[in-house]
């Protein structure tokens, strides 16, 4: 960590401009994908030898911490008693919120719609925007009773 140095016309203190930034690039030009490729393999034969630190090491990195804490044995006999399942409510809360409040939700196809594109780029599967509807173009063609699918100008 930078050393911090009292300032004479901001009050406060300042870190040196070096920055975690810089230290994970040269961590980055220095271990290759090859070098990570042999560091995770040694943990996963540790891990398969009994080795728990190197097993709970790939789990973070695999499946993650867990978000929240356990239910409490309270928690479920109550939910039990009830017939609430957690999971069913936080799954259908999308839903229940879509035809609660529609005018809320009336561009989620267009939102699909970039979201599906952004993917597309990300997969380097990349559709040319000449060839993909656009959602405005169709929906204000709707409205106005022009072509189908034709593009704005």
């Amino acid at each position: 960590m930078g050393r911090r140095k009292q300032t004479e016309y901001i009050k406060g203190t300042a870190q040196h401009r070096r920055t975690e930034g810089d230290y994970m690039g040269v961590l980055l030009d220095a271990v290759t994908l090859n070098d990570w490729r042999s560091v995770v393999n040694g943990a996963l034969q540790a891990a398969k030898g009994g080795d728990p630190q190197a097993r709970n090491w790939l789990a973070q990195y695999l499946i993650g911490r867990p978000e929240g804490k356990a239910p409490t044995p309270m928690n479920i006999v109550v939910q039990q008693l009830s017939g609430a399942d957690p999971l069913v409510e936080r799954l259908a809360k999308h839903a229940m919120h879509r035809m609660e409040y529609p005018s809320l939700h009336r561009n989620d196809e267009l939102n699909d719609h970039i979201r599906a594109l952004v993917a597309a780029e990300l997969q380097e599967k990349v559709t040319p925007l000449e060839t993909i509807e656009n959602p405005i173009a169709m929906r204000l063609a709707d409205d106005s009773g022009v072509k189908q699918g034709s593009e704005l100008a």
